[in-house]
């Protein structure tokens, strides 16, 4: 049977109709919103957009009148920028961190945003629906989480896996990349060195399998905590109101944070192992 679909303002509509929308969950799958020509535009995408703009009139905020000694919002943003490059100057050194510091900051600062962006209420309340048995029904949400939309983060970490190559060949050369992964280490020499190449050319072998497989490992994790994590709130919203949630919710901000923080150290540490030498470490 065809129902009618309605577009509400918010979840109180529903509310004057039952006391509550019924808890459907949030949906697997970013839904589209409209078109521009062929290419569709889904909730996920607006809120990104949003957050990408935030964070732009932020940084212009901040930096629009620069001050010797800094207050207010630059010296919040020079504060972010400079512990987020200690923190990489740690791992990747001096030189790998002024290559490489614009991907893993942004990476950090975007994902965040969004993460506590994603948190805030009617997120999962507004958009187009149905009433069934005297229950809103939302079957189609005008906002989603970035991060709650697996087609986000696997974009993050593909570009990431592009960077990564890019980075590792210039670090090494092609014939240094091939000789990292799959070349007998450890200063052999002789019979040893030729009993070894078989043994290092599958411990190369699984390193492939092991990198190819980051990108899914990646996105996966920031989308399964993200996705599980709104979903609980929406679930606990509906059935308990709107102030139980509030402890879940500083739950979730502290989540939204600590897997933006993985997100950047894990690509971190990959580019490190491949990229960063000791002779480099030593400078």
């Amino acid at each position: 049977m065809n129902l009618t679909s309605i577009m509400l303002a918010s979840a109180a509509a529903s509310e004057h109709v039952t006391g509550h929308a019924s808890p459907s969950g949030l949906p697997m799958h970013a839904v589209e919103i409209f078109k521009i020509g062929s290419i569709s535009i889904t909730n996920s995408m607006i809120v990104s957009w949003a957050v990408t703009l935030l964070l732009i009139l932020a940084a212009r905020a901040a930096t629009a009148n620069i001050q010797r000694v800094p207050s207010g919002f630059q010296n919040f943003f020079e504060w972010l920028v400079e512990s987020l490059y200690a923190l990489l100057e740690m791992f990747l050194g001096s030189h790998w961190t002024r290559k490489t510091f614009w991907f893993f900051a942004t990476v950090f600062i975007y994902i965040l945003a969004a993460n506590w962006i994603g948190l805030l209420p009617g997120f999962m309340s507004i958009g187009w629906g149905h009433i069934e048995n005297g229950h809103f029904i939302l079957t189609k949400p005008l906002f989603r989480g970035v991060n709650a939309d697996l087609n986000s983060t696997f974009a993050m970490a593909i570009t990431f896996f592009g960077l990564w190559l890019i980075w590792s060949f210039q670090a090494n050369g092609i014939g240094g990349f091939l000789h990292h992964i799959f070349g007998v280490k450890g200063g052999f020499k002789g019979i040893a060195f030729v009993l070894l190449i078989p043994v290092f050319l599958f411990a190369g072998v699984v390193e492939v399998v092991s990198i190819l497989i980051r990108p899914v490992s990646l996105s996966f994790r920031l989308f399964g905590n993200i996705f599980g994590g709104e979903n609980l709130l929406e679930q606990i919203y509906h059935m308990a109101g709107f102030l139980v949630p509030v402890p879940f919710m500083t739950l979730e901000m502290l989540v939204g944070f600590v897997q933006a923080l993985v997100f950047m150290l894990l690509t971190t540490v990959f580019t490190m192992t491949m990229c960063v030498h000791e002779e480099e470490e030593a400078h």
